[in-house]
Formats: structure tokens, C-alpha cells, sequence
């Protein structure tokens, strides 16, 4: 079994999957981490160099892959569940955890990190942060087994509360 951590940027896919794969003994793979390692450019370099089509593509096939093993804690990026084929990869071996937070906290954190997301070069921030999150709900609702705000949360606490959710995941 694994546990694929799904949701918008910022909601702390990589700290929760991090914090999940320590308290469980599972290991940690970052979807986006095996993108860039396989195509050897950043994220941002990919969207840029090849369009989103390409870098879904590429998703796909590396969604697929990791989805066929067993015993992981899988960070998906914050689109992958809104592809069919990557849904229907994950949820052959994968309990669905939707992770959410607040539009504010999102921004805060992504701010923090330093990130340089693709989806967020514009002026309005927030604005678009909420205009991706209300377009990317449902299908994150129609996806998930289970849901945690993150926005008050430490990584560690999430981690605790998804294992009291789902169960001894890793004698599963």
C-alpha cells in the first residue's frame, strides 16, 4: 500500500510526505523531484522549455511508474490528480490524502520557501491562488479517501492525524 499526499501548492505535500515516510518507515518519493531528476531541469525549466503539455506528459509516465510499487509515501504535484490516467495509476495501490489550506497560508508558505512557481508569476497572487483552488476543488474532493486543512498544522501533526485516520500503514 501507499499513501499518495495530493492537494494545491503550499498545502505541504513535501513536509507532511517527509514527516508521514519518518513515522511510518515507508519511503518518501516527490513526484516533481522524479520529474526534474529524469528530465534533468528544474520544474520551472520544464513548464518553459516544453509547455505544461509536455511536463504533464512526462507526469504521466513517472506517476505510473512510482504508482506501481509498493511501501511509499507519494508527494504528487499539485496538478496530477486532475489527470484521469495518473488518478487511475495511483488509486490501484494508494490511499488518496487530500491535503488543503487556507488561500493566505498557501501564499505565505510558497513566499517563504522562496519557491518560483510557474502558475504563480503574476501580479495578484492570492487572486489567482483562490481562482485555481475554487477551479481544482471538486475534482480534488471527487479524488480524495480522506481531507486535512494543513493551515494550523506542523508537518509532524498532520503525519500523526492521517496515520490515526487510515491505520497502521505500514504493516498494510
Amino acid at each position: 500500500m501507499n499513501v499518495a499526499l495530493f492537494g494545491f501548492m503550499g498545502v505541504g505535500k513535501t513536509a507532511v510526505g517527509r514527516a508521514l515516510s519518518k513515522k511510518t518507515g515507508l519511503e518518501y518519493v516527490d513526484l516533481d523531484s522524479e520529474i526534474a531528476r529524469r528530465k534533468g531541469k528544474t520544474i520551472p525549466q520544464i513548464f518553459e522549455e516544453e509547455g505544461e503539455a509536455g511536463f504533464r506528459a512526462v507526469e504521466r509516465e513517472v506517476t505510473r511508474e512510482v504508482a506501481g510499487r509498493n511501501g511509499q509515501v507519494i508527494a504528487c504535484g499539485g496538478g496530477t490528480v486532475l489527470d484521469p490516467e495518473n488518478v487511475a495509476s495511483l488509486r490501484r495501490s494508494s490511499v488518496m490524502v487530500l491535503l488543503t489550506a487556507e488561500p493566505r497560508v498557501i501564499l505565505e508558505r510558497v513566499e517563504e520557501e522562496g519557491d518560483v512557481r510557474p502558475l504563480l508569476m503574476v501580479e495578484d497572487k492570492l487572486g489567482k491562488i483562490e481562482r485555481l483552488l475554487n477551479a481544482r476543488l471538486p475534482r480534488y474532493l471527487e479524488v480524495a479517501d480522506l481531507m486535512l486543512d494543513t493551515s494550523e498544522m506542523t508537518p509532524e501533526e498532520a503525519a500523526v492525524e492521517i496515520i490515526s485516520q487510515i491505520g497502521d500503514v505500514d504493516s498494510a
